[in-house]
């Protein structure tokens, strides 16, 4: 493959390596810090460099001023990826162990709220005397990867060298053994531990010779020299080109050689040709012989371009594919004009490969393929000769290549299994949620069947915990056990807001802004004349049953407020913190607020009445997370959509057609936009993902 002009080869490599396929890049194709084994390495250099910077030599700190806290030099984010790198080596079980033990420890202390996971794994790996007592069979790569840090950090201190602040960080851990014996194996894995030492080496060689060269200007100027080379360190050694692998370079380097098959990538307009001027510093490269020359026009240089794009699509001896993308608007991406002058209409390509390119998903292929009743004979047979000779190829040791082409890694799937016990007894009424209708009625019954009576949904996100927080608060405000006051709301916030686990800091300020946001709406909308209504209860638990055609269905829940309106009918309130918002006919038959107002009807609030029975009055969602429309208030309120009293019977003919699904057991998988959050994919008939495991 032949790269146009140089640019974004780390691109082009990260998206060839993720598909699968083997790769062959010359080690000066490529910046040293790109290199996958080198980022861990910079990275532990820069944390530790950073931190000998802003702190006194441990030796000269006075005994009365001790040392910043663990977490002033060592972020969240930075730690979760040594952890994870080959440094850390560990992985997420082992991250979820720790960090659950972390927690554990701090309630064990008296901490009632303990911090997020992620904020202790970081504090532990500043401090790793703290992961003394904790079981070594997940947190020892966090203790050896915390002393190898301070260790490197109180040499810079000190006025140690970049160079053996590194060597302190690779020869401290087992990964130069793992690398060593990958290589000794060959094959694949080998070669790529090869690549890995090979740019470890040269990251050596590149401090080495920076140290001889600015004479001890300090760690962090090195780590400014390196993030400054667009052009690649020296390899150690020319490799010699594999015969089973691309190889990515840029059309200059491609001079001189020849392939059966050629790909030139990325010839957009802009980028091929590229007009901008170029050239040295000092522009060294318009001395001639006569003098200084002029610039090149912009003619020149787009000759000059032309030239370079003939050089690339010579390359190819039998077949030459030339690849662009065409934006649909005119001001977007657009290919370039050089492929009008290749004599050969340009083809559209849309949508992806029917799988990805990699020896994973041919296998798969070939083993859907060989047991496939709608394949003929002659294709099964094909397929099952592919998959022995990829089941044959073995590296250097006699290690098989493809492991799981051979018939003893492949696992069959037995008859679906039946239960003798029925799910719900018919006798009984069938309990069920405002919420379990909406799924079973209108969304997928087989989530609600997952997710509510196998309990295999996931477990509760930092979303969900944000709509309980503020779900609290707003009763707390409507019992009066806490002021309609922001500033009193927040400070109930910050007390329990660290025990919620975000995926990084900035998600945990930014979902705070928006927490305080809601609770201001809603503060806002508490204290509005909402036509008359006045609060009768909050967090109201109910539990009833009604009858829905032949069935006997019990409602449980709860309902976020209930108000009186002017005439003395209930009307129901539900808070929503979701990101999404019903349209208006959603509404209009949205049944959690259609069964509250059943409910109603059916005695739910009669005891908040005075042991009346009221009619209902209508029931509405306030949306905190979204503002109100400008001719409503704006940003300041929150987005409020109402349901009018029910009318006609499709209420209960939900609940009875939600009935018979749970008690005749038909859960079936029913698509659409719920899909796109739904934890079962992976294991649905409906989806391609889930069809290739139950079918």
């Amino acid at each position: 493959m032949v790269r146009a002009g140089g640019r974004s080869l780390p691109a082009v490599r990260r998206a060839l390596t993720s598909a699968g396929v083997p790769l062959e890049v010359d080690g000066d194709d490529l910046p040293l810090r790109h290199e996958p084994a080198v980022a861990p390495l910079l990275t532990a250099l820069r944390t530790v460099a950073t931190a000998a910077l802003h702190h006194r030599p441990v030796e000269t700190e006075a005994e009365d001023q001790p040392e910043a806290g663990p977490t002033s030099w060592l972020d969240t984010e930075t730690a979760l990826t040594l952890l994870t790198s080959p440094l850390g080596a560990m992985d997420a079980a082992d991250l979820r162990r720790l960090g659950r033990a972390l927690r554990d420890e701090e309630r064990a202390a008296g901490i009632r709220v303990p911090a997020p996971s992620d904020d202790l794994l970081a504090r532990a790996l500043a401090e790793p005397e703290r992961l003394v007592t904790h079981d070594p069979a997940y947190a020892h790569g966090a203790q050896r990867l915390g002393a190898l840090l301070r260790k490197a950090r109180e040499l810079l201190q000190g006025g140690g060298t970049a160079e053996e602040a590194l060597w302190i960080l690779w020869n401290g851990t087992p990964w130069p053994g793992r690398l060593a014996r990958a290589a000794l194996r060959g094959g694949a894995g080998g070669r790529n531990a090869d690549r890995d030492l090979d740019a470890v080496c040269a990251l050596f060689d590149t401090a080495a010779r920076a140290e001889e060269r600015t004479g001890g200007r300090g760690a962090l100027n090195f780590l400014e020299e390196v993030d400054a080379q667009d052009i690649a360190a020296d390899t150690l050694s020319r490799r010699t080109a594999r015969p089973d692998a691309v190889r990515l370079m840029t059309a200059h380097r491609s001079k001189g050689l020849q392939w059966r098959l050629v790909v030139v990538a990325g010839v957009q307009e802009g980028v091929w040709p590229d007009l901008r001027r170029r050239g040295s510093l000092l522009e060294a490269d318009r001395i001639g012989r006569d003098g200084l020359a002029e610039p090149l026009t912009p003619g020149a240089l787009l000759a000059e371009e032309r030239r370079l794009f003939y050089v690339a699509a010579t390359r190819a001896r039998d077949r030459l594919i030339v690849t662009a993308v065409k934006a649909p608007a005119d001001d977007g991406d657009q290919p370039s004009r050089f492929l009008t002058e290749l004599g050969v209409e340009p083809r559209d390509v849309t949508g992806r490969p029917r799988r990805p390119l990699a020896v994973a998903a041919l296998v798969a292929e070939l083993r859907a393929t060989t047991v496939d009743p709608a394949a003929s004979a002659a294709l099964r047979e094909a397929a099952a000769h592919r998959l022995a000779r990829l089941a044959a190829l073995t590296d250097d040791e006699g290690q098989p290549l493809v492991p799981a082409a051979h018939p003893y890694r492949w696992w069959g799937l037995e008859e679906p299994t039946r239960s003798a016990v029925p799910l719900r007894d018919r006798d009984q009424p069938v309990t069920l949620s405002g919420s379990a209708l909406d799924q079973l009625a209108n969304t997928c019954a087989l989530q609600w069947f997952l997710g509510r009576e196998v309990k295999a949904d996931a477990p509760a996100t930092a979303a969900q915990g944000f709509g309980n927080v503020v779900h609290v608060l707003a009763d707390e405000v409507a019992s009066s056990r806490t002021p309609a006051d922001l500033d009193v709301l927040m400070e109930r916030l910050d007390s329990v807001w660290n025990g919620l686990a975000f995926d990084a800091p900035w998600k945990s300020e930014q979902e705070k802004d928006q927490a305080r946001a809601a609770l201001e709406r809603f503060l806002h909308w508490h204290v509005l004349d909402r036509a008359g209504r006045t609060p009768t209860a909050s967090e109201h638990d109910f539990d009833v049953t009604l009858e829905a055609g032949e069935y006997a269905v019990r409602i449980r829940g709860s309902m976020d407020r209930v108000e009186k309106d002017a005439e003395g009918r209930a009307y129901v309130v539900d808070f929503k913190t979701g990101k999404g918002a019903p349209t208006k006919d959603e509404v209009a038959a949205h049944p959690q607020l259609a069964v509250y107002q059943l409910a109603v009807r059916e005695g739910a609030v009669d005891e908040v009445f005075d042991g009346r029975r009221p009619e209902p009055g209508g029931a509405e969602l306030v949306q905190l997370r979204q503002p109100a429309p400008k001719k409503e208030g704006g940003d300041a309120f929150p987005k409020v959509q109402a349901q009018e009293p029910l009318a006609g019977e499709w209420v209960s003919d939900l609940l009875a057609t939600a009935a018979g699904k749970v008690l005749d057991e038909r859960f079936t998988p029913t698509t659409g936009t719920h899909c796109a959050h739904c934890a079962f994919r992976a294991s649905c008939s409906a989806q391609p993902e889930g069809r290739q495991v139950v079918e």
